[in-house]
């Protein structure tokens, strides 16, 4: 007796359990490594997929462990070996993994044969940690064996790196011999193992039946949990502050997968005890009844009932143990309500009721967190068993009638509230620890201090820790282990057996300083789900399930929050994981936000697609239907037949018969609501250090496709040059803006931030992605479809209405330019695509300008010596006509006015845009307006190849062209003015905004005088338009060369340099008075 106590206190049994399991989970996760490693085509070492190295791959695989590679050249590739050894550091690395192997097991074993020599008592419900360790030793060595036999490329792995070391180091590895052994002895992993087991029987079957009262309690059905009314908080309303107190608080939390391991695996190894003892048998039976599958680490699962099925039918006397593995393996698959499916898909739907009710009581009270916490990990870790279960037979589903049992579409739910319950306890733990700090000063450490005086023997070393208990309950978690340890040594003077009242103290005492510092790694051991990880098309899975039921949509935000945890399941001696592990806990996560963002904006677009349908139904553009039908009635006129279906007033679909009648708006605002939900449970999160703010991939969302909703509103078709209205697109916009900020009702969302976002886009040629954007659209359109269909003369600029007008002729165009080009339709434009966007119109207008202006020049230099000669002798009429008969004809001067035309219509539409401009941005510094235009003084200046003397002689050239080109006009039959338009039909008034702007901008970057080469224009002109009405030859129409005079006046009027007195010093004022008279004589007037 006194030598077994000294040797549990020298050997530190507690403290080396402790260890060694956390190692034990550090080498089982490096094996899980490595064969993930192995199989994965991308990660598998490339020594073992190289074709040269493959004749050494089957050498070593088949003369394993005895491998002689000097003998055997002829199929090795000795220099390639030697290449790899030298170059890959995984070959060393991957064997010393399993060195580790070795040395846990070394230690694992010595462990074991201390306890056995100590003798030690278990009972989970006595001495909890002790019991609970020694167990989960056992089965993580296990494990770790199975995964090792699992390895399929082992052999090759540490022969290749022994024989590697043999070349280079002249003696083989002083490890490999025992590897080598190890590989072979574990090839049957099963039979091995329970050889090995055999001398612990005692202890391990001991340990196990300490389950066999509390395994049955806590496996029952929804059924019993509901009777007894399970986590509920609200069934006795008058114990509500009563703590939630049990002899084995540790107990009531631990996982039912981890106990159904213990027992499956224990007996596996210790099975002659289940031949012997009717207990055992009756627990085993019970745990193969729960399910097929049992995981050995995350993904790897084995078949528990066919591998004792197939060991046991290789060993005498176990004929009935394998009849009671086939009749409990058709209980799991058979259809009834006992069947294993049947009893989980029972217990998740009582637990998301029952997690539900907790949730909302402990919302509303978070003080009743103090006394009920422990009902707060029972419901975590019921729920957390019963998601592993689902997962793990997700993609392991047995032959059975009712496979719909292995499928939930509420997964969501229960997740959702795992999640709160978590939230609460991190939000409220200083409510906890001042609840427990006040229960263990005034109630566990007097409860404690009498427990010890009434106890007949306290040794020495007990005493001391005893007392410590009392006297600083801070370092109690620790003392509790190594007291546990201490008294269940065989025959110890205090013994925990003789003193069960001793050991319900201790547990409840460990429980409630648990609370003090280790609320967090409760709530890992009792939620952690970090295995949905290595399920990833399980978890995918259960996602889209759960994201098709509306009722579920709300807790959709589970599954990226479920991401945040999964840090938690890497290990410090498996690093190399580690960044894969994040990288795909990322990428899930993201996946998930990208889901959850993309139905919400559907449903939210969809929302203000309707809106904007009824808002359109609003516009006046409608309203000539029912004028007309108003005007019918009015005037008695036949009413439409039976038949024809009349068209409904705006706001019929919000009158409504009966409540019950649910539209299609109606369901979207529901699941507007259900989706919004989910994004206002956390506001952000992390996930392996990156901070994840999940109503920023709603607002990308919400950007990317208004974006593209908005271009596809202005209804641009190329092919046809068609293209929607701006003030059209301007109202849609305006109502998707309108419905869009009532989103701000559901979250805490910054829409104005995000429309501005979008419609800043919109002003710049392409948007973020580089798409085409509205600005582009609407700059090609009036370019190619009305600018160039101006030039063309059958659109009209009208100065008397601001706009273009359509020609009326007989082939009339697919739109009217006046909705396109009113003063409301260019205002319309000039908030749509802000000064930003028109000023991506003015350079593209611009660009076309000097097009044209380049084709003037080369005219002008065709025609140099005639025009230099015109200029000097434009005062002598009869030199005048010599020169104007050596011109090419009326061809090259018809040429000139054209180009000069399209130059003045272009300038005449910009100036349209530009005073709209001023309309809707006042302030910005491009609605500022001056004499000569700064934007086509840069483009005449970028175009300028030549020196500045020879281009100021062109440009003065330029201008006498045009000026001795004037007579032209008046043959052509659409050069009439017209009082309407306020300008002639040919668009030739716009020759006056081109002469004054492109002169003043020409002689700008030339550094001349405008105002007098304008003067010069001037008398040119005058002196070749007198000619006119001298000219007998010239039988002109006198309403055409009325017109013309009218021209004159116009370039006067239009330009900052020439004045009125100008104009009659060198043009008779008489003859414009009448000009005006005859062209106004002719125009009908309409009043009214």
């Amino acid at each position: 007796s006194i030598m077994s106590m000294a040797m549990a206190y020298q050997q530190k049994l507690a403290e080396k359990l402790i260890i060694l399991n956390d190692r034990g989970r550090g080498v089982l996760l490096r094996m899980n490594y490595i064969k993930k490693t192995c199989m994965d085509p991308k990660l598998r070492p490339q020594y073992l997929t190289d074709k040269t190295m493959e004749a050494s791959v089957k050498y070593i695989n088949k003369k394993f462990p005895n491998i002689d590679f000097r003998g055997n050249s002829s199929n090795t590739n000795t220099s390639t070996l030697l290449h790899y050894v030298t170059s890959y550091l995984a070959v060393p690395s991957l064997c010393s993994d399993h060195r580790l192997t070795i040395f846990f097991q070394d230690h694992v074993y010595e462990l074991l044969n201390t306890i056995d020599a100590c003798q030690c008592f278990f009972n989970i419900a006595v001495n909890f940690d002790f019991t609970k360790n020694y167990l989960e030793l056992i089965i993580t060595y296990t494990s770790v064996i199975i995964m090792l036999s699992r390895v399929e490329d082992k052999k090759v792995l540490v022969g290749m790196y022994n024989c590697a070391h043999e070349m280079s180091n002249g003696s083989s590895d002083p490890a490999y011999p025992r590897l080598a052994q190890m590989f072979m002895e574990y090839e049957q992993p099963i039979k091995k193992l329970t050889e090995e087991f055999g001398p612990h029987t005692k202890a391990v079957t001991e340990a196990l039946l300490s389950l066999q009262m509390l395994y049955p309690r806590r496996n029952l059905s929804a059924e019993q949990w509901r009777s007894a009314q399970l986590l509920s908080l609200l069934s006795a309303p008058a114990a509500m502050l009563d703590p939630a107190c049990c002899d084995t608080m540790a107990c009531e939390y631990l996982s039912l997968e981890v106990m159904e391991r213990w027992i499956l695996l224990g007996y596996l190894l210790c099975h002659s005890s289940l031949n012997t003892n009717l207990s055992s048998q009756e627990l085993w039976k019970m745990a193969l009844r729960s399910g097929l599958y049992l995981t050995i680490i995350r993904d790897e699962t084995i078949n528990i009932h066919k591998i004792t099925e197939d060991y046991f039918d290789g060993l005498k006397g176990y004929s009935k143990r394998i009849a009671d593995i086939k009749e409990c393996h058709n209980c799991v698959c058979s259809c009834h309500m006992y069947a294993s499916g049947a009893i989980h898909r029972e217990r998740r739907g009582f637990l998301r009721n029952a997690l539900k009710e907790l949730v909302k009581v402990l919302e509303d009270e978070p003080g009743l967190l103090g006394p009920k916490v422990l009902f707060v990990f029972m419901a975590l870790s019921f729920s957390r068993d019963e998601v592993l279960w689902l997962v793990r037979y997700s993609e392991n589903i047995p032959k059975t009638k009712t496979p719909e049992d292995y499928v939930d579409s509420y997964m969501a739910e229960l997740l959702f509230y795992m999640e709160r319950l978590r939230t609460l306890m991190t939000k409220y733990s200083r409510v906890v620890q001042r609840y427990h700090v006040q229960y263990l000063a005034q109630f566990d450490a007097l409860l404690l201090n009498d427990t010890m005086q009434n106890m007949y023997v306290c040794p020495e070393e007990e005493s001391v820790l005893m007392t410590s208990f009392v006297s600083t309950l801070s370092a109690l978690t620790i003392k509790q282990g190594k007291q546990n340890a201490y008294t269940s040594v065989s025959k110890a003077p205090l013994s925990l057996k003789e003193y069960p009242d001793l050991a319900k103290v201790m547990n409840m005492t460990q429980f409630h300083t648990k609370m003090l510092d280790n609320v967090q790694e409760m709530l890992h051991e009792t939620s952690d789900v970090s295995i949905l990880c290595f399920y990833p098309r399980v978890f995918e899975k259960m996602f889209s399930q759960s994201s098709e039921e509306v009722s579920m949509q709300r807790y959709l935000m589970s599954f990226p929050l479920v991401c945040s945890h999964f840090n938690q399941t890497v290990h410090q001696l498996c690093p190399e994981e580690t960044e894969a592990v994040e990288k795909r806990s990322l990428r899930l996560c993201v996946t998930f936000l990208e889901e959850i963002a993309k139905q919400t904006s559907s449903v939210i677009l969809e929302i203000c697609t309707e809106q904007c349908n009824l808002n359109d139904q609003l516009l006046p553009k409608h309203c000539g239907q029912t004028i007309s039908a108003a005007r019918n009635k009015k005037q008695k006129k036949q009413m439409p037949k039976k038949g024809d279906v009349q068209r409904e007033k705006p706001g019929t679909e919000s009158q409504r018969k009966d409540r019950a009648i649910v539209t299609n708006m109606d369901k979207m605002h529901l699941t507007l609501t259900e989706l919004c939900s989910s994004f206002s449970g956390s506001s952000d999160f992390t996930v392996f250090n990156h901070i994840i703010t999940p109503t920023e991939f709603l607002i990308s969302h919400l950007e990317t496709r208004l974006t593209k909703i908005i271009v596809r509103m202005a209804h641009y078709n190329q092919t046809t040059q068609e293209i929607g209205r701006p003030s059209d697109l301007l109202a849609g916009i305006r109502a998707y803006t309108a419905s869009l900020h009532t989103l701000s009702r559901y979250l805490s969302l910054d829409v104005t931030r995000l429309v501005k976002n979008v419609l800043l886009q919109q002003t710049q040629p392409l948007d973020s992605y580089g798409g085409q954007t509205i600005t582009t659209l609407y700059t090609n359109w009036y370019l190619e479809g009305l600018l160039r269909q101006a030039s063309s003369n059958l659109i009209v600029h009208c100065p008397a209405m601001h706009c273009f007008v359509n020609q009326t002729i007989e082939n009339e165009n697919s739109f009217r330019a006046e909705e396109y080009s009113d003063i409301s339709e260019m205002q319309a434009l000039a908030e749509l695509i802000g000064p930003y966007g028109l000023k991506f119109l003015s350079e593209n207008l611009m660009w076309h300008i000097t097009s044209q202006v380049g084709e003037l020049k080369k005219l002008v230099i065709e025609n140099m010596d005639v025009l230099v000669q015109m200029r000097a002798n434009f005062d002598k009429p009869e030199a005048m006509a010599n020169l104007q008969k050596r011109l090419p004809g009326n061809t090259s001067g018809e040429n000139v006015l054209k180009r000069m035309t399209i130059v003045g219509v272009i300038l005449s539409f910009r100036a349209m845009a530009q005073d709209t401009l001023e309309d809707n941005f006042i302030s910005f510094p491009s609605c500022l307006t001056c004499d000569i235009d700064p934007a086509l003084v840069a483009a005449i200046a970028s175009m300028h190849n030549s020196s500045v003397d020879e281009e100021y002689k062109l440009t003065c050239l330029l201008l006498v062209y045009i000026a001795v080109s004037l007579p032209i006009l008046a043959l052509d039959p659409n050069s009439y003015y017209s009082r309407h338009y306020g300008g002639h039909h040919n668009n030739i008034h716009c020759l006056a905004t081109a002469v004054n702007q492109l002169s003043a901008a020409m002689f700008t970057v030339e550094s001349k005088n405008i105002e007098q080469h304008l003067k010069e224009f001037l008398l040119v002109a005058s002196s070749t338009l007198l000619q006119l009405g001298q000219n007998v030859e010239n039988r002109v129409d006198s309403k055409n060369r009325d017109s013309i005079y009218l021209l004159l006046h116009m370039i006067v009027e239009a330009s900052p340099f020439l004045s009125q007195d100008m104009l009659e010093s060198c043009f008779p004022y008489v003859l414009l008075r009448n000009a005006y008279r005859e062209v106004y004589k002719n125009s009908i007037i309409t009043l009214g």
